[in-house]
């Protein structure tokens, strides 16, 4: 699949402290909900576990009678754990931040780089591709708790191989959220900035993920490589039980 780098200020590139890894973009479209809504998917509450485009968009259809707010009822955002990170630094504390990975030539695209470049992110490290960007219904009930139900099958993303010291070069950390899906580009990543002598911080993404996958992400953080690990409590408890 082909693959054109976003053109836009390398220098401002090469600025950015703080590269936030999203292999996938993602749209996030959130919405508070009634419990009721969330019985009827399925799938654990708070958790985050992936799902086809017939059942994202049957999940938004549903939403519009199942809403809390009025009369917007749907936010629809650039999304994704790392890209929230990102964004939050740029707009929230000034760091110079940016981002590596892949968009489609679809508007879910166009709306994920609009948006972050609104956000004052480097987006030059972005590839597009011919494809859909990835899709993420984000449910949030009337506590705060968030349940993610992403589509990412069909999406295109950013691979291993297309990874190069160019990427990381000049910045100071590298973020990113473990990932069965991603696992080899995230390995890429995390050898490319330990070479270029950057720290590496993981967020572990969800209870689900690390319960399912274990082994390989202990194998991963016992490697020495992973200088900061966030967590949550469920995933904590997931981890270490």
């Amino acid at each position: 699949m082909g693959a054109e780098h976003l053109i836009i200020n390398r220098e401002a590139s090469q600025a950015a402290l703080i590269l936030g890894l999203q292999p996938a973009a993602l749209i996030d479209h959130v919405a508070r909900v009634d419990w009721s809504l969330l019985d009827q998917i399925p799938g654990e509450r708070g958790g985050s576990i992936p799902v086809a485009i017939e059942e994202l968009e049957h999940i938004l259809s549903e939403v519009k009678t199942h809403i809390l707010d009025e009369p917007s009822p749907i936010k629809t955002i650039a999304g994704g754990s790392v890209t929230n990170t990102i964004r939050g630094l740029s707009v929230g504390f000034g760091v110079p931040c940016g981002l590596i990975g892949a968009y489609g030539d679809d508007q879910q695209g166009q709306l994920f780089v609009s948006n972050m470049q609104f956000s004052g992110v480097d987006v030059s490290r972005l590839r597009m591709k011919r494809g859909p960007t990835g899709q993420c219904v984000c449910l949030v009930d009337a506590s705060g708790n968030r349940t993610m139900r992403p589509c990412l099958s069909n999406a295109v993303k950013i691979q291993a191989d297309e990874l190069i010291a160019e990427d990381v070069k000049g910045s100071k950390w590298l973020v990113l959220r473990f990932g069965m899906f991603n696992f080899e580009v995230i390995q890429a990543a995390i050898r490319i900035a330990k070479q270029e002598g950057l720290s590496v911080s993981m967020d572990l993404a969800s209870f689900e993920m690390v319960r399912n996958f274990r082994t390989p992400l202990l194998q991963l953080l016992e490697s020495g490589d992973v200088d900061l690990c966030f967590a949550n409590e469920d995933e904590a408890a997931e981890l270490v039980r």
